[in-house]
């Protein structure tokens, strides 16, 4: 907008579009300056339900801290005081910042201010009268006051790193902007002409602070009290083996130990009489019998005194027969000419420790997966499973399966469904539409009872028409596909007739070329 003798050059047009553009200008920046007020409104009641959770997370480090001191108060007592003290301290700042909070939003709303609803967000004076007022100090005062918790905090961490992360969050070192002019207080930074709603903010971010230096000191107290020793009060013993079940001609495995052991002094094991020659408390038993099989011993270790402290223990483990299990996964018997599934396992013996091999026919392997494909029809083929077990071949068992033909399939013609999807139409009592008999362009065969699924060729068949004096009209189809002639008489079908495929010879994955049974196709 020009000035000067410019303006009284424009328009009163004109000069209204100027004057509407200037207020519009002036409300967008007043809406983003609502839409920040408003963000650190968000800000601080998150970051007031964080204070919450660290100052029920305190509660508890607190009382643990407290419950071992009941427990052992001349170990825990010199970490209890502390901790105590920390509490102390923690809670009086928190408490003040508190006040400090509700003054500042009670000199921008008034008596009845809410520093969690503040309604003079922008108020730019409510934080700097109440924390740099000379007269009270209070900014200052809360400085001192950070300072030291900051320094009280820090002696009672023992790690470097933890303690100077304590110290940078609760810094109160202030660099000046570049251009500034004298050094900046850090209560300046944080309250000077700064909207009441941010610095209510920026004063939980401070008791936020608090809690997690607070968090930290209260982790080294009870880290310091050695926890350990707290736990050793009673000894036990663990015999702890890596199965209870133990194949025939394997290995029963067991560590015996006891709880909380010093591993700067191993104690001694006993095992029905006999100390075991390791100081691992390892033990080794080859499994026999079939059975269960119990034993029993007892730990010595040195006590502080030189004399010894006996803690006996008793456990027993089972010895089963070595076992496979084979099934196929697709049938209950197999059947010549097709692949059929087969799953081998041997219970406690890894997959790739299993070998398996087959007679009257030919077993395959891809990774835990196996194939069997039988020869002769009519005979049994036998599968044999080994396993290695403790390093040595074992046999774990066999199955018999009788070889047996592939059941006869039945013919289809393939047609579309409403939805596009082919279907396989098998003929009466089901009737089809005519359009979809032409749009049909060859009959199928397959063997589909929910137990198998193979596809079969189809190698010949003959479709039977009848004429209206009844007089049969065969027609014949060599190979799967519907005849220019069949395909005719398809045309010529009235509403309501029907028709018949027989003589149908299909081919299976076995070689073997089969009859099978007809089927009566009939007209919607």
């Amino acid at each position: 907008m020009a000035g000067g003798n410019n303006i009284a050059r424009m328009s009163p047009r004109q000069r209204m579009i100027n004057l509407m553009y200037i207020v519009l200008t002036a409300m967008l920046a007043l809406n983003v300056s609502s839409d920040v007020l408003n963000g650190f409104n968000q800000v601080h009641e998150g970051l007031h339900r964080t204070n919450l959770n660290m100052s029920a997370k305190n509660e508890v480090q607190f009382g643990y801290l407290e419950e071992l001191y009941k427990k052992n108060p001349v170990k825990a007592g010199i970490w209890y005081e502390k901790g105590r003290k920390l509490r102390t301290e923690s809670e009086a700042l928190f408490s003040t910042i508190d006040s400090l909070k509700r003054a500042i939003a009670r000199k921008a709303d008034g008596p009845e201010g809410d520093f969690n609803n503040i309604i003079n967000l922008d108020d730019l004076e409510a934080a700097s009268v109440t924390m740099l007022n000379p007269a009270s100090n209070k900014g200052k005062m809360l400085r001192s006051r950070v300072e030291s918790f900051r320094d009280h905090v820090a002696s009672l961490i023992s790690d470097s790193a933890k303690r100077e992360a304590v110290r940078s969050i609760l810094s109160t070192d202030v660099k000046n902007k570049p251009g500034t002019i004298g050094a900046t207080s850090w209560e300046e930074k944080m309250f000077d002409n700064m909207p009441a709603v941010a610095a209510v903010t920026l004063l939980t971010k401070l008791q936020n602070d608090i809690r997690q230096a607070e968090s930290e000191a209260l982790s080294n107290l009870i880290t310091n009290i050695d926890i350990g020793d707290v736990r050793v009060n009673e000894l036990n013993a663990y015999v702890i083996p890596n199965s209870n079940m133990v194949m025939r001609g394997g290995r029963y495995t067991a560590n015996i130990v006891l709880a909380a052991i010093d591993t700067t002094q191993r104690p001694d094991v006993y095992v029905n009489g006999s100390k075991l020659a390791n100081d691992r408390g390892l033990l080794e038993l080859t499994a026999g019998a079939v059975g269960n099989h119990e034993y029993s011993g007892y730990i010595e270790v040195a006590r502080g005194d030189g004399s010894l402290d006996r803690r006996p223990f008793s456990s027993s483990y089972t010895v089963i027969e070595p076992m496979a299990t084979i099934s196929p996964t697709m049938m209950n018997v197999l059947y010549a000419g097709i692949d059929n599934p087969i799953s081998i396992s041997v219970p406690g013996v890894a997959m790739n420790a299993v070998q398996a091999s087959m007679s009257n026919g030919s077993l395959t392997r891809t990774g835990d997966h196996w194939t069997a494909r039988p020869g002769k029809v009519g005979s049994e083929a036998v599968i044999s499973v080994t396993a290695q077990i403790d390093g040595r071949p074992q046999s774990v068992g066999s199955m018999t399966f009788r070889v047996r033909k592939l059941p006869d399939p039945t013919p289809f013609i393939p047609i579309k469904d409403a939805q596009g999807n082919t279907v396989h139409y098998k003929g009466s009592p089901k009737k089809i539409s005519k359009a979809a008999l032409m749009a049909a362009e060859q009959l199928g065969a397959a063997l589909d009872d929910d137990l198998l699924d193979v596809s079969y060729s189809v190698v010949s068949f003959a479709t039977i028409f009848f004429d209206s004096m009844g007089n049969a009209i065969p027609e014949v189809s060599n190979g799967a596909a519907f005849s220019p002639r069949q395909k005719e008489q398809f045309r010529r079908l009235k509403p309501g007739k029907f028709f018949l495929i027989s003589d149908v010879k299909a081919k299976g994955p076995d070689g073997i070329t089969r009859d099978i049974p007809p089927m009566q196709v009939a007209l919607n």
